[in-house]
């Protein structure tokens, strides 16, 4: 099969790749040859073309149940207390029915791993991990899954229920590969913050986990949970294997101060995600028209050497009631709020940098003998990448058009 004429962002293209189009000639599953396009004539191209999608932070297990839980209007703590008393009525029945929801759309708009965050409120695993396990094995070959326990720190205190976690969370790990199992726990001005993060850094080396946080999710410049993260990434020697999503407070600080922070996740390898869709509707003023905005500060971290990434959070739950899984959709948004130009500069934030963070086998990279796993958009400039014309797309999968 051969795609004639398509813009290859250098920020997902093989350093050696040289000119604007290109001539890809595709082979049993495989990019065979990738060529400077004959092509010259630059409004002539065909359509960007991109490395199929990896989604960093997700929450299929709650997703589409906005209906019965009703939006909490910018409310953090009201909506995980509404989800909370909704979680109590969930069957696995129905967590099924929402994670093959959530996958078929994110199947379909291009995405090739997901990684979600499973709510695990207590020390027994809960209901939706069976589910999940069950997903990642019937997706396997369409959608990489993994999942990360969702946990509020807190519950880290008491030493027999976060080891009783971590057990557990290694075991996913024996069960269905290495990778595919995380630490969590959502961190945010807490009592006692250093000394609980340190017993989950302790349970993470114990069992040999990598770490993915909700930290500092909200706009009080008193949080600081991140640079205490960054802290222990290095003392317990984890650089690079830590993921932060959120870090909305970051904004808010003054900038002295959110660089240091920045230049101490850089030395640590953290790896930041931003999630503007459900932020942007919990943080801010629902008062008055908001000034201050829940997206954390991607320019100054990647001016940093801090690796990024955008992804979906909530879809159609308490925390965020609109949304679907198409992570075009959160990316267009980012763009705008954050004012990341020119836009095609940073889509690698949907595949590349988080297809490192989740250790894929393939990082993204196009170059010749890659996987033909790609998303071809109608956009011919970085301007249409936000239209919605311009997100139309062909979806390849192992070279073969969906």
């Amino acid at each position: 099969m051969l795609l004639e004429g398509v813009h290859i962002p250098p920020a997902v293209r093989s350093a050696t790749l040289e000119g604007d189009l290109f001539d890809i000639f595709i082979e049993n599953g495989r990019i065979a040859s990738v060529n400077r396009s004959s092509n010259a004539i630059k409004n002539r191209a065909s359509g960007f073309l991109l490395p199929a999608f990896a989604d960093l932070h997700t929450h299929i297990d709650k997703t589409f149940v906005v209906e019965s839980v009703g939006a909490a209007g910018g409310d953090l703590f009201a909506a995980i207390d509404r989800m909370a008393k909704h979680r109590a009525l969930w069957t696995a029945h129905d967590i099924e029915a929402r994670m093959q929801r959530a996958l078929a759309q994110a199947y379909a708009a291009g995405t090739r791993a997901l990684r979600t965050h499973l709510d695990w409120s207590e020390p027994e695993a809960p209901k939706a991990l069976a589910v999940f396990e069950a997903m990642h094995a019937q997706w396997a070959g369409r959608v990489a899954l993994q999942c990360v326990s969702l946990t509020l720190l807190d519950v880290f205190e008491d030493v027999t229920a976060g080891q009783a976690i971590a057990q557990q969370v290694a075991q996913i790990n024996t069960r269905c590969g290495a990778g595919t199992a995380l630490l969590g726990a959502f961190v945010y001005r807490n009592a006692a913050l250093r000394a609980k993060l340190e017993r989950v850094f302790a349970l993470a080396r114990e069992h040999g986990l990598a770490l993915d946080f909700h930290v500092d999710e909200g706009l009080h410049a008193d949080a600081c949970g991140l640079h205490a993260i960054a802290q222990l990434a290095l003392q317990h020697d984890m650089q690079g294997r830590v993921t932060c999503g959120h870090t909305c407070s970051l904004s808010v600080q003054p900038l002295a101060q959110a660089q240091a922070t920045l230049a101490l996740c850089a030395q640590a390898g953290i790896h930041l995600v931003a999630l503007p869709t459900t932020n942007l509707y919990l943080q801010g003023s629902w008062s008055q028209t908001p000034v201050e905005r829940g997206i954390t500060r991607l320019k100054e971290a990647v001016a940093s050497a801090v690796a990024c990434s955008i992804a979906t959070d909530n879809v159609a739950d308490g925390f965020y009631p609109y949304g679907s899984y198409d992570l075009m959709e959160s990316f267009g948004l980012a763009v705008q709020v954050a004012h990341l130009a020119p836009a095609q500069d940073w889509l690698n934030a949907i595949t590349v940098n988080p297809a490192r963070a989740m250790g894929l086998a393939w990082d993204g990279v196009i170059a010749e003998g890659c996987p033909a796993d790609l998303v071809l958009l109608v956009a011919t400039t970085g301007n249409e990448l936000l239209s919605p014309a311009g997100r139309a797309r062909r979806v390849m999968r192992n070279g073969i058009w969906l």
